[in-house]
């Protein structure tokens, strides 16, 4: 397996991979999955020997003072392997600099044990609060 910057042309793979995990809602406008992608300001791949996609994080932001992570996929087939939790490490360690990672999670047991084992918490533990608006 290798993590390296998600190279060009990915697209249909990319929409693959979020088909399988069950994330529809890009589905619905595939169009702006190469936009949104080419907008981020880092994704990283993780391929097998034969370069298929069976995982990627994207991460938005200015790199400095903020790094969100937009998405982390990896393929059922491959998980439960450390491959999701060397990509999210591999994504911060490019961003040492920056005070504020963030990302949203689904409030599933399984996933917010992930995060938590990677030293991740909720916002509500800061006495922050997390404010989201959803066009729909």
């Amino acid at each position: 397996m290798i993590i390296q910057t998600l190279r060009a042309g990915r697209e249909q793979e990319i929409l693959r991979l979020y088909e399988v995990v069950g994330w529809t809602a890009y589905l619905s406008q595939p169009d702006r999955i190469k936009p949104a992608f080419d907008h981020s300001l880092c994704v990283l791949e993780l391929c097998d020997d034969e370069n298929r996609l069976l995982g990627f994080v994207r991460a938005v932001g200015d790199g400095e003072t903020i790094l969100y992570i937009q998405d982390l996929i990896v393929d059922p087939s491959v998980q439960n392997q450390g491959w999701g939790t060397l990509l999210l490490k591999t994504m911060a360690d490019r961003y040492p600099q920056v005070r504020q990672k963030i990302l949203l999670s689904d409030d599933v047991e399984k996933t917010l044990r992930f995060y938590r084992r990677l030293g991740w918490q909720p916002v509500s533990e800061l006495h922050c609060q997390a404010l989201i608006k959803i066009i729909r």
